[in-house]
């Protein structure tokens, strides 16, 4: 049976998405943004050890999971969080949560899930979504990043819950045991927000924050040395891991602008006000340097990339969204 209450609803990305519609469910009415900027996932990290589809990691969040633990970590939220070594203890575990009424996140791979268009399906396995009910062969999903509930079929969840690889979920089932009545926002909102500030400027590791998104534009400018092939997959992944991937950097920016703006409304804050619409123009420029990459790498063409200009606009990214987090210390 559904749970009769809950509501669902479209989120832009699945983490913050699940998280927020969970926090409602439990009566402490949290917007994603809130859930996303109090849980202090934002952050940049270009990891060229770390490969992903062969190329190097890109992040514009913090690790998956990370916005659970930030909660619980920054409000006082507790929650169970629960992985299994047998897909059928784990497909067990779900129902016998959802016979007690409960709502339940789950990880899962995209790949997997038929519900999913065949064109937006790849090999992603931190995709983040709600089991609400079960009714015959079927799970009732609430999938944040779709604008409608939808059905799965129940061995169709199980391989999504239980593939192998980079990130596998193993099961990975959460529900709140605790969720607190209030919030002191004043204490909260300026702790979290000088917290991701001092981490995205004043990291001493040469990958992460400002100092990685300028890694990453020196290493766009290099690419003049490499093979043409190797450069424009380089320069693809680049707008793969930005604007599809999880919602990515242009998109992640967004939600930070509008957190700030939230934030700024509740504890009657104008300079949070004014940052947020700087964190939006940082994001329009994301989306500037994505559109760059889109035409460099389109074109049929044998005409040269020009490298360096697309190494300069990330600089100027760097540097724009820098005068943010020291607008926020």
């Amino acid at each position: 049976m559904p749970s009769q209450t809950f509501e669902h609803t479209h989120s832009a990305h699945c983490e913050s998405g699940v998280m927020s519609s969970m926090m409602r469910h439990h009566g402490l009415p949290l917007s994603e943004a809130m859930v996303f900027g109090l849980s202090g996932a934002l952050m940049f990290a270009y990891i060229p050890f770390v490969k992903l589809g062969g190329m190097p990691l890109i992040a514009y969040r913090s690790m998956p999971k990370a916005i659970i633990k930030g909660l619980q970590k920054n409000l006082g939220v507790k929650m169970k969080m629960q992985t299994f070594a047998d897909s059928q203890q784990g497909t067990k575990a779900l129902d016998d949560l959802l016979d007690q009424g409960e709502i339940i996140g789950v990880q899962s791979s995209v790949f997997w899930l038929p519900y999913f268009p065949e064109e937006m399906r790849f090999h992603f396995n931190a995709h983040n979504l709600i089991v609400y009910g079960k009714e015959g062969a079927e799970y009732l999903i609430s999938d944040p990043v779709f604008e409608a509930p939808v059905r799965c079929q129940v061995k169709a969840l199980e391989k999504a819950r239980f593939v192998k690889g980079v990130m596998a979920p193993k099961g990975l089932l959460y529900y709140p045991v605790k969720v607190p009545e209030t919030i002191d926002y004043e204490i909260i909102i300026s702790k979290v927000v000088k917290k991701t500030a001092k981490a995205m400027l004043k990291t001493p590791v040469p990958i992460a924050g400002i100092r990685g998104i300028r890694a990453l534009a020196k290493s766009i400018g290099k690419l003049e040395k490499k093979e043409l092939r190797y450069a424009k997959l380089f320069l693809g992944h680049i707008v793969r891991m930005q604007e599809e991937i999880g919602t990515g950097g242009a998109g992640f920016r967004f939600i930070y602008a509008s957190f700030l703006q939230e934030a700024g409304t509740i504890i009657e804050s104008d300079k949070l006000k004014e940052a947020s619409q700087i964190m939006t123009l940082v994001g329009d420029q994301w989306r500037e340097f994505a559109l760059m990459i889109a035409k460099a790498i389109r074109s049929k063409k044998s005409q040269k990339i020009d490298f360096i200009a697309l190494q300069t606009k990330l600089e100027s990214v760097a540097n724009a969204e820098a005068e943010v987090y020291k607008k926020l210390l």
